[in-house]
């Protein structure tokens, strides 16, 4: 068994991020990054369907220690993984990589201060001991999305599967497709598809909030050629979180006049019919997601006619198509389902501490970052209303504070610990995907610590600056082995 001060579960954008800021601020500190996969990068190493691409700008969904340098503001998805790759390279994170070791198990002793990490590997089970456990594993499982089963789908002849799982062999020039779904995997897949498919149907429950950005950012670029480039990506990255921020604010007190602000937008790129029609959801701009469409490419390929959007339910699959509940069909050659992720929480893995198991959805978030009652663990969660990397950043800064602390040989065990009865407060999004987790994920309150402010200003001046010594992080001595033995009884 190996032993290091803290082992980071996963290697994509958060997890390498972690390693950066560990080398940074740690030095000296021991750590290693399992990753389930054989390769760095998570999300945009996994995800390979037409046009992947971030639904962030990249200056706030880069990482706030390594500048974004590409013209594009609204990355690709390869040049995303190539500027994840090059910060491990770089940083020499990627020597700390062991691939293909999936977490499955951790196990926190109080008697020792220290985690107890199982992965299973090709060579069979792996055991890591560590004083901190920083879950960057992402929020959904890369294994099973979110597949809803239709009707008839057995006898559907063409090629199904869903989105996550993108065959590489696929053809589809010429053909007929339908995409099911109307979130970001949709929107991107559309217009790709659409150039060289016979025609591409989005079929959608409902509709969702969608809003045209352009792909490059002008100003960014002209301040890259007359500023370093740090000093340039900070002025952008603030920014934009400025922007973000007023925009969702005003989305939360004057919800009427931002959605009429969005239907304005969306006039000018469709017609009034199509508009009232598939573009108007039931929710406020917000509450979900929003969509986002880089130089109004899925707008285009609908007026072009390359593409089109069907709002309706499905009654059943058949031989050659879908069958509508309002009595119309979708003929089809290829149907995609893009139908979302499946939310997880701390990457799979089952917790225990000190023999007791842990489930998430029986305990509050700390600053959404820590469980309360659970030890020397922080976990990375982005922000819903803006970039991941944002809030991650932040998370891994605090826990890089936390790990600082942890060196009094007095008190090697933190946990934040809630003293007094709170009250629930629902998550942010009302979206699909979130809605089906409610029963796994961690539960927040509606007062401070016990929530995730969604505020990246906010967050930034606390995480940065205000004392760990807050009344609700606890930080204690090792627990005598005859003690815990006492207790169990």
């Amino acid at each position: 068994m190996e032993s290091f001060d803290v082992v980071i579960v996963g290697a994509g954008l958060s997890g390498i991020g972690a390693g950066w800021h560990l080398k940074d601020k740690c030095p000296g500190k021991t750590f290693t990054l399992l990753e389930a996969r054989d390769a760095i990068g998570g999300t945009w190493d996994l995800f390979r369907y037409p046009g992947i691409r971030s639904d962030s700008d990249m200056f706030t969904l880069g990482y706030v220690f390594r500048p974004w340098t590409e013209q594009k503001a609204i990355a690709d998805g390869p040049d995303i993984l190539r500027y994840v790759n090059e910060t491990a390279r770089e940083g020499g994170i990627d020597r700390h990589i062991r691939f293909r070791h999936k977490v499955r198990e951790a196990h926190f002793d109080s008697t020792t201060g220290r985690w107890l990490v199982v992965a299973d590997t090709p060579e069979g089970e792996r055991r890591f001991d560590c004083r901190m456990l920083l879950m960057a594993a992402g929020y959904y499982s890369y294994d099973n999305p979110h597949n809803p089963h239709f009707e008839g789908e057995e006898s559907f002849r063409g090629r199904l599967f869903h989105a996550q799982h993108w065959p590489q062999d696929l053809d589809y020039r010429n053909k007929r497709v339908v995409v099911i779904g109307s979130g970001a995997t949709a929107v991107t897949i559309v217009p790709v598809v659409a150039k060289d498919a016979a025609h591409v149907t989005m079929l959608q429950r409902s509709p969702t909030w969608m809003v045209s950005r352009p792909a490059t950012d002008r100003l960014a670029n002209f301040l890259r050629r007359i500023l370093p480039d740090m000093t340039a990506y900070k002025l952008i990255r603030m920014r934009n979180v400025l922007w973000q921020n007023l925009v969702f604010k005003q989305a939360r007190t004057n919800p009427k006049k931002v959605n009429k602000r969005l239907t304005d937008m969306l006039l000018k790129e469709l017609p009034e019919d199509v508009v009232q029609a598939h573009f108007q959801p039931k929710y406020n701009v917000w509450e979900q997601r929003l969509c986002l469409v880089p130089d109004s490419d899925f707008f285009n390929a609908v007026k072009d006619g390359s593409a089109s959007v069907v709002t309706d339910h499905i009654a059943r699959f058949d031989e050659t198509g879908i069958q509508l509940q309002s009595g119309k069909r979708l003929d089809a050659d290829i149907i995609v389902k893009a139908t979302g992720l499946r939310l997880q929480v701390l990457g799979g893995a089952k917790v225990t501490v000190d023999g007791v198991e842990v489930h998430p959805n029986n305990r509050y978030v700390y600053r959404g970052m820590m469980l309360e009652g659970i030890p020397n663990l922080v976990y990375v969660f982005g922000y819903f209303n803006a970039s991941w990397t944002l809030r991650a950043d932040l998370t891994c800064e605090f826990a890089c504070r936390l790990l600082n602390a942890l060196d009094n040989p007095a008190t090697p065990i933190v946990v934040p610990e809630r003293r007094q009865a709170v009250e629930d407060e629902p998550l942010l999004l009302t979206s699909g995907y979130v809605q089906r987790a409610l029963g796994t994920l961690p539960r927040q309150s509606s007062t401070d610590p016990w929530r995730d402010t969604q505020d990246y200003l906010r967050d930034r001046k606390s995480i940065r600056e205000d004392s760990l010594a807050d009344g609700t992080l606890q930080f204690k001595p090792l627990t005598p082995a005859a003690a815990m033995a006492e207790a169990a009884e």
